[in-house]
């Protein structure tokens, strides 16, 4: 079947109203988790900043960030508050895991890694610290890992090392001068011995700097790396490199983030063009990309609701039967999307169906517990109400 395609008609309402009937916004909670190592003394105290809905929606599974800087703890906390307050977007709500301000143990590891690429810190890492945080917490899989300056060139000593325990890497103005954690040695055969490894799960990689005066020192290694990525990335690293001239030092984490998240989770929120090669295919073929993205590289579903609905609502006026298919394959695969169903209720009544709409439109109703869309679909369902009792 081909697919009119006209102008998009994006969404009527923007997410941004939804906070204005969601109340004041309640931060999560913050508690400590202790993880032990037979290289410590004493435990590591390690910081979890909860997202708002952590206790209250108790079957929801969370994305992982992970900061070994201590005072990273208010800023990403803050900032994912901010910045997932909007029903996830453009930050899927995220438990932020920080370093302790002082740990003896944790320090000679960091220190090991830096002056002699040695493995200890992964291991921590991938043996103690990521499974205790499993265990005790409802994650869904999908981890990120970030820093900045020395921390920086922790993540990027990650990625090339042990690509497989983080999904997402943002390096903040990277430390990379005087072979910091053998970065720019190993990048070359890393990077090519990585293509087998990301095979089935890509990973994402952000690094950036700017011309600040604390910077200026790292920007030649900073060359050098980024060259090396445009060398020898491999297929399944997906990575881009920012600068932010202009912008004070310490802006650097600050800019670096935003644009970080906006970047590994672009492929969710960034809603299909109805003329894109993709939706060109037909809601099949929408729905089976979204189903790569949830498979492939998140690990958690994806949902194609919204670009199906840019793809029906490009065709209501120029092909109303084409819109209908759109919406009713959508449909079969989210049966509980309230979008969807108040999208098709909407065409229907616009058909004449009023039957049609109604049991649709009670639909929308019976799958939204957000007291916005309850009002918006109640409003639709009581207007064709009361157009069927006049007739």
């Amino acid at each position: 079947m081909k697919f009119a395609l006209t102008s998009i008609a994006i969404r009527p309402l923007l997410a941004l109203l939804l906070t204005l009937v969601a109340g004041a916004a309640q931060a999560g909670r913050v508690e400590t988790l202790s993880v032990k190592n037979e290289a410590f003394t004493e435990a590591a105290e390690f910081r979890i900043s909860l997202p708002a809905s952590y206790d209250s929606q108790t079957d929801k599974r969370y994305v992982v960030l992970l900061d070994l800087h201590p005072r990273a703890a208010n800023l990403l906390a803050g900032m994912e508050d901010w910045m997932s307050h909007n029903g996830d977007w453009p930050w899927l709500e995220t438990i932020i895991v920080t370093a302790p301000d002082s740990n003896q143990g944790l320090g000679k590891l960091k220190q090991a890694a830096i002056e002699q690429g040695d493995g200890q810190l992964l291991d921590f890492i991938e043996r103690a610290l990521l499974p205790a945080i499993e265990a005790k917490y409802r994650s869904n899989g999908f981890k990120i890992m970030s820093g900045f300056t020395g921390n920086g060139g922790l993540v990027l000593y990650t990625l090339l090392n042990r690509p497989e325990l983080f999904n997402a890497y943002l390096a903040a103005s990277p430390v990379l001068g005087q072979d910091f954690a053998h970065v720019l040695q190993d990048a070359e055969p890393k990077l090519k011995a990585m293509a087998s490894r990301l095979e089935h799960k890509p990973r994402f990689l952000q690094i950036s700097t700017s011309d600040s005066d604390f910077e200026q020192g790292q920007l030649a290694p900073y060359a050098e790396l980024e060259a090396k990525l445009k060398a020898f990335a491999p297929a399944g690293l997906k990575w881009q490199s920012k600068r932010f001239d202009g912008s004070y030092y310490m802006t650097q984490a600050v800019l670096a983030t935003a644009h970080g998240i906006e970047f590994i989770f672009d492929d969710i929120h960034r809603v299909l063009a109805p003329d894109s090669a993709i939706s060109q295919k037909g809601p099949e073929a929408i729905i089976r990309h979204y189903q790569q993205l949830s498979t492939d590289v998140y690990g958690f579903e994806v949902s194609p609701a919204d670009s199906l609905i840019a793809l029906g609502q490009s065709l209501k006026q120029s092909a109303p039967q084409q819109a209908r298919v759109v919406y009713e394959s959508g449909l079969a695969s989210l049966p509980k999307s309230a979008s969807l169903h108040f999208e098709l209720g909407q065409l229907l009544g616009e058909q004449g169906d009023k039957q049609g709409a109604r049991k649709e439109l009670q639909l929308a109703l019976a799958n939204t517990d957000h007291p916005f869309w309850q009002k918006y679909y109640g409003d639709a369902l009581a207007k064709i109400e009361s157009g069927a009792a006049k007739e």
